[in-house]
This record gives structure tokens, C-alpha cells and sequence, in this order.
């Protein structure tokens, strides 16, 4: 088609210099428009797509106190640890408190803190930590948290927590009355813990590295095999399996971390994903990616629904003096009511545009639409994996 224009460009006598011109970045516009919807290749670095093994964050954790709070700290008697981390913490200040002493800790919270140690982590810097209450607080905003040691699995200590709390929540109570926004018993340090220990990572052995991909895929790790191997050589990068990937990295150490950048940065064009389709059943919410297809189907679906509503009489007599007495009576209203459930007739989508445009021509709900989808899926007509979260 679009040669046929230019020739018949070339056969009018008009259609010389500039206007030519003209016209054939049109064509060649329009050609490329069309054309573009089928040449768009998926690519991406591969640190997107991969991890080195052996670089790895580690998991920290420790228990605490927070001070400071305005009478939103632990009860007592629901919580009693609590008063016994107060005093074994005063001891160890040269505080004595006296055995039987009942002791008010409504500005004293516990609380466990959590952190990450990212890996190649030196003595002398900082992490945030994530504070989170224990027991019965109401509120960790204004607190301050207390000298914590956070210990990995092996418990050995890599880090000192200390700080004040950052609270992103806020709320307000007064008569039986309370309004909330947000979460209040918890929190994040910016910065405050200070790493004492590093941990060992090595991530080359033997002029070997190994790329771990973040999903396993067989077409994901043949793409990404034939990208290195085209851009360091052939053979420098090996398939063991869909996940894992041995790449030869130059032997000496002056040289890898030039040469791992280049690895990270590389682009990789990518076979389409596969189709899937990951449904919450708990908030109802339906997440699919561009793959997903649907072959012409019909859908019937209705609802049924109970209701009931209890309601409640009292008599009372005419006058306060006759000695009648106050009746309290219930009356419940119990009603079933079923919708009528009409048959849909769903199209063949190709893409999915298309099938979010007839999953929304169905009218439902998104809790029937989680049905909708799984008897797709039994029926045949929904190809796509389904994960249901």
C-alpha cells in the first residue's frame, strides 16, 4: 500500500519538490504508526529482572522501650512485661526500685523494632528502623525509643537502634468518642540505628558469578543468556535452569565492578509474560496483566441476598403512679430477596482492552466477578493463569 502511493506520488505532475516531500513523511508517518503495534519489543535491564547471588539484605530485630508518650502507653495489669523491662533497664542505670512498688508506665511503651541490613553495610552507618507496639498503647506519637540492640538469626548484635518516633497517624478521643486516622501504634526511626558489625558478602567465586532471575521462566533466562553471551562473548553466560544463570566475570577484582555495571545496564528484550490474572479475595480487587485473553462465552449470574433487622418496642404504662410496668418486646424482620440473573453474551477479546470492556459490559460486581472469572477459567474461556491471593 505504501508503495503504491508513492508511485501514484510520482505520477502527478503536482506533486514535485517540497510538496513530495511533503507527502512521503506522511506515508511514512502513517506506515509506522500501523506497523508500530507489532514491531514493540518488551525490554529491560536486567537488574530489574535479576539479582547477583550472595548480595543480600539481612534481617535484624530487636525488643525495646519508647518513653514519652502522653498517657497513651501500656496498661499495667494487661501487660506486666512491660514494668519489668522498666525496671530491669533502671537497674542497669544504678536505679533501684523497691521489690512490690507499683509503678505507672502510661508513658512507657514495648515494642519490637525491626530493620534491614543491606548488604556490603559498614560499622558507622545508618538504617531506618520500624517500630511497632507490643501491647496494649493506645498511641506511639511523640515517643522516644530507647537504646535497642537489633540481633540477626544467629543472635549476634549488628546494630543499635535509638531515636524519635516518626508517626504518620493521628487521633482524638473524648466522652466514649474516638476518631482515627491512619495507624498509631507504629512508627519509623529515619536513620536510627547505627551498624557495629558488617556482614561478609561475597557474590564471585572462582571468576563465576550467578545472576538469580526474580521469577523462574524458561524464555526469561534464554533471552536474557543470549543477550550476554551477544554483548561479552559466547559462553560467558550459562542457563543452569529457569531461575539461575552462571555469568564468567574477569578474575581480577579492579575490573569486576566495571564489569558488573555493565551487566546490571544491560538490555534485555523479553518474550511476552504470561498470562495471569491474581484475584484478593479478601478486598475484592482483580489485577491482570496485557496477555490475558477471553474466547466468546455466555454468563449468567444473579445474587441472593438475607436481610435482617431487628427492631425493638417498648410499652410503657399511662401513668407513673399505676403501677404498671415496662415491656420491652423485639421484633425481627427477616427478609430474602434473589435478583434476577440474566445471561451475557461475552465476546472473543483479544487484548485487554478488550476484555476489561466486556468484563464491564457484564454490569457486576467485583465479588461476582471473582465467580465470573473462575468459571471462565473452569469453562475454558479465560486463558490465563489465576492466582488467587
Amino acid at each position: 500500500m505504501i508503495v503504491s502511493v508513492l508511485l501514484s506520488c510520482f505520477g502527478i505532475a503536482r506533486c514535485k519538490g517540497s510538496q513530495w516531500l511533503r507527502w512521503s513523511l506522511r506515508v511514512l508517518v502513517l506506515a509506522s504508526a500501523v506497523a508500530s503495534p507489532f514491531q514493540v519489543a518488551q525490554a529491560e535491564r536486567i537488574k530489574d529482572l535479576a539479582s547477583f547471588t550472595g548480595v543480600r539484605q539481612n534481617q535484624l530485630v530487636g525488643y525495646g522501650l519508647v518513653v514519652g508518650l502522653d498517657g497513651s502507653g501500656d496498661q499495667v495489669r494487661q501487660t506486666p512485661f512491660t514494668q519489668q523491662s522498666l525496671t530491669n533497664m533502671l537497674s542497669q542505670l544504678g536505679v533501684t526500685v523497691p521489690q512490690g512498688t507499683n509503678m505507672q508506665v502510661k508513658n512507657v511503651a514495648a515494642v519490637m523494632v525491626t530493620a534491614r541490613l543491606p548488604a556490603f553495610a559498614q560499622p558507622g552507618q545508618t538504617v531506618d528502623v520500624v517500630v511497632s507496639s507490643m501491647g496494649n498503647a493506645k498511641s506511639l506519637r511523640g515517643g522516644t525509643l530507647l537504646m535497642t540492640p537489633l540481633k540477626g538469626a544467629n543472635g549476634q548484635v549488628y546494630a543499635l537502634a535509638q531515636g524519635n518516633l516518626l508517626v504518620g497517624g493521628a487521633g482524638a478521643s473524648q466522652g466514649g468518642a474516638s476518631v482515627q486516622v491512619n495507624q498509631l501504634n507504629g512508627g519509623i526511626v529515619p536513620d536510627g540505628a547505627i551498624v557495629e558489625r558488617g556482614v561478609p558478602t561475597t557474590y564471585a567465586q572462582n571468576g563465576m558469578v550467578r545472576l538469580e532471575l526474580n521469577s523462574s521462566d524458561f524464555g526469561m533466562a534464554e533471552s536474557v543468556v543470549a543477550a550476554l553471551n551477544r554483548r561479552f562473548g559466547a559462553r560467558s553466560a550459562t542457563a543452569l535452569n529457569a531461575r539461575t544463570i552462571e555469568l564468567r566475570v574477569p578474575t581480577d577484582p579492579s575490573s569486576q565492578l566495571a564489569f558488573l555495571s555493565q551487566v546490571e545496564n544491560l538490555q534485555v528484550s523479553l518474550p511476552p509474560a504470561r498470562a495471569r490474572v491474581v484475584i484478593n479475595a479478601r478486598t475484592g480487587s482483580v489485577v491482570m496483566n496485557r496477555t490475558v485473553t477471553i474466547d466468546e462465552a455466555a454468563v449468567a449470574y444473579g445474587n441472593l441476598s438475607v436481610t435482617i433487622n431487628p427492631q425493638q418496642q417498648v410499652s410503657q404504662p399511662n401513668t407513673p403512679f399505676g403501677g404498671g410496668q415496662t415491656v420491652v418486646t423485639t421484633n425481627t424482620d427477616i427478609q430474602v430477596r434473589s435478583d434476577n440473573g440474566t445471561i451475557k453474551h461475552v465476546r472473543t477479546s483479544a487484548n485487554l482492552a478488550d476484555v476489561v470492556r466486556a468484563l464491564n459490559a457484564l454490569g457486576a460486581t467485583p465479588q461476582d466477578l471473582l465467580s465470573i472469572l473462575q468459571n471462565l477459567k473452569s469453562a475454558g474461556a479465560l486463558h490465563a493463569d489465576l492466582d488467587v491471593i
